[in-house]
């Protein structure tokens, strides 16, 4: 069977992302197009309608990006231009919307010093307003939404590399369907906005009272074991992983595209990180399609450094405080 050529509508809210996602993807070896006047989306596609073999002419992965600033903007335009593409059975087309809270856009426009497309000469709180209803059908026709309010760009790259990155020219496809996302996160930092479930491992032994562990993370095998050595983890995981085995299916059967399972303890470091590695690779032998963020780790930019180098100067008691709880 022949390989579907991988097309991506990239939109969303200005300030969100979008260009980050779509650099992402052009990494992959899409070729990325950034803004183009709706009416020219197909002709850079090749032929969409739904005749066999009718490929792109490129014969290249293609990324598009499209959003209030591309010429003539207009949401049913859009979908219909999608539902064109998806026709064709030799395209493998989706869409994706980045979205972020109001409070995150507002302080990027302020840092950028850039004015709103659709409120170039008035309040940047108006333009956002007017871009949510002007995009809220995409967002709900979208195959994936990310929410980068508090996604560091390394996790969204592996969001982006997770889903698309095995769609090669080879003849390979992505598994499409559910995608499940488990984060690991901090209590005191708030909780991770696009959870569907949230768990809480603060009950189980801290890894942060054992000296030799405290600058280790959970993605460390003494921190794993020291953690799995509390008398009730077993029957906990047992559980977690249970109730999230039977909660997916029911997920998909309900039209959910992606599902969001957040596991936090306290500092974001240990137990969390341990759970949703022991998690992923459950449900990865299950066959569910996982991507993990460690949302603390990600932004201390630990994420993929050797143990010896979480170590400081001082050595393990010369951790500081405001890192000693986990």
């Amino acid at each position: 069977m022949t390989a579907r050529q991988p097309v991506v509508l990239v939109t969303g809210l200005s300030g969100a992302g979008k260009a980050s996602v779509l650099r992402a993807l052009e990494d992959l070896g899409f070729e990325a197009i950034d803004n183009p006047p709706l009416t020219f989306i197909e002709e850079l596609v090749g032929r969409a309608a739904p005749v066999a073999g009718a490929l792109p002419s490129s014969g290249k992965k293609i990324a598009v990006g499209v959003d209030a600033r591309s010429r003539g903007f207009n949401a049913e335009d859009v979908l219909a231009t999608l539902a064109r593409l998806r026709a064709n059975p030799d395209l493998r087309t989706e869409l994706i919307y980045a979205v972020a809270d109001e409070q995150v856009l507002m302080r990027r426009y302020t840092e950028t010093r850039r004015r709103h497309p659709l409120s170039p000469a008035g309040r940047v709180a108006d333009g956002i307003a007017a871009e949510q209803a002007l995009t809220a059908r995409l967002r709900d026709a979208a195959d994936l939404v990310i929410d980068t309010s508090e996604l560091p760009l390394a996790a969204l790259r592996q969001i982006i590399d997770t889903r698309y990155g095995n769609a090669h020219e080879d003849g390979g496809e992505p598994r499409l369907g559910l995608s499940v996302t488990l984060v690991s996160f901090a209590y005191p930092a708030g909780l991770p906005r696009e959870a569907d479930v949230v768990m809480d491992a603060r009950f189980l032994r801290n890894p942060h009272y054992d000296i030799a562990l405290r600058p280790q993370t959970g993605l460390d095998p003494a921190v794993g074991a020291y953690i799995e050595a509390d008398p009730d983890f077993g029957e906990f995981f047992q559980r977690l992983s249970g109730m999230i085995l039977l909660l997916l299916p029911r997920f998909q059967q309900e039209g959910k595209k992606y599902a969001t399972i957040a596991i936090g303890c306290t500092g974001g470091r240990h137990r969390s990180v341990h759970i949703v590695e022991k998690l992923a690779a459950t449900l990865s032998q299950t066959g569910w399609r996982v991507t993990t963020t460690h949302r603390e780790l990600a932004r201390e930019g630990i994420v993929g450094r050797k143990p010896q180098d979480l170590i400081p100067p001082g050595g393990a008691d010369a951790v500081p405080a405001s890192k000693a709880t986990s």
